[in-house]
């Protein structure tokens, strides 16, 4: 099979069937003396003739008309293969508009970009959606897809690549008994008033989110949830990339020791899967994009 071209097999398919070389010259549009070329070619892997020409008429021989029982649905399958991408790749078109929790940070916007670079007919953009309602935004088609905090446990999603575990701070007012702490137990925080998410954000996710039997103010955004922190009403859990993109003279970021690293995971529709959602899945996964997303507690 080295150096196998494609190119020599399609040229005797169409030989054995017009059994001319000038047809078959025309059909590929090639000369006659190409249609040759390819043919010896092919015969020299082989290793045996294929093809008897006499000054009266082409035929295959015993050894070509094996060869080409074959070939022929083995060639077929290859074709059907080929056509079959090419129509996967036409469906990478249109526009897909990727959801994102809090932030949305260099490496999600990199991978966006090169999403872009790969299928230029795909018009793919970033929509912040409510902290409070991961899944909201998939159901009702105001995006195609959203990067969220696991868990997710929606039967009618689909969860694809689960990325950037990182580990957690607890952020809270600059009068906190934490803020001078350099870390402090999952036991203690536990102890504390958290922000929560708001509904709709489903109970289980909510309840998945909550180390703290204490519940805090609702929120139903990021900067809503600083704002209360800022205020001193409670402390608010997130992942340390998202505490260093969020620095503020009035919050103080301690990490948190014993509590699990969070997670993101992308979601889509199980009816709304298309080829750019496909296509954007594994662009997450080969590029290792990781960012960071506030994690809300109940």
């Amino acid at each position: 099979m080295a150096g196998l071209e494609l190119r020599e097999l399609e040229c005797f398919l169409v030989l054995a069937e017009e059994l001319h070389f000038g047809r078959t010259g025309e059909r590929l549009y090639v000369s006659q003396s190409r249609v040759s070329q390819l043919l010896s070619a092919l015969e020299r892997r082989v290793g045996g003739l294929l093809v008897r020409r006499t000054s009266r008429r082409v035929a295959l021989t015993p050894l070509g008309e094996r060869f080409v029982e074959r070939l022929r649905p083995a060639y077929g399958g290859l074709r059907d293969a080929v056509e079959d991408a090419r129509a996967a790749a036409r469906g990478v078109e249109g526009s897909l508009r990727i959801g994102f929790q809090g932030v949305a940070d260099t490496r999600l916007t990199a991978a966006v970009r090169a999403f872009r670079s790969a299928h230029p007919e795909c018009a793919a953009d970033l929509v912040e959606i409510p902290l409070a309602d991961p899944f909201g935004g998939v159901r009702e088609g105001v995006v195609d897809a959203a990067v969220v905090l696991l868990p997710v446990e929606e039967p009618d999603l689909v969860l694809g690549p689960v990325f950037s575990r990182r580990p957690q701070t607890v952020a809270v007012a600059l009068d906190h008994p934490f803020a001078s702490r350099t870390a402090v137990t999952a036991a203690e925080v536990a102890e504390a008033p958290l922000v929560t998410a708001a509904p709709p954000a489903p109970a289980y996710w909510r309840a998945a989110h909550a180390p703290s039997a204490v519940p805090g103010p609702a929120v139903s955004t990021l900067q809503e949830g600083l704002t209360q922190v800022a205020a001193g009403r409670a402390g608010m859990l997130l992942c340390r990339p998202t505490a260093a993109y969020h620095r503020r003279e009035d919050v103080a970021f301690v990490p948190v020791e014993g509590v699990p690293e969070s997670a993101l995971g992308l979601v889509w529709h199980r009816e709304g899967e298309s080829a750019a959602v496909r296509a954007f899945a594994r662009a997450l996964t080969c590029r290792g994009v990781s960012l960071g997303v506030a994690r809300v507690v109940a």
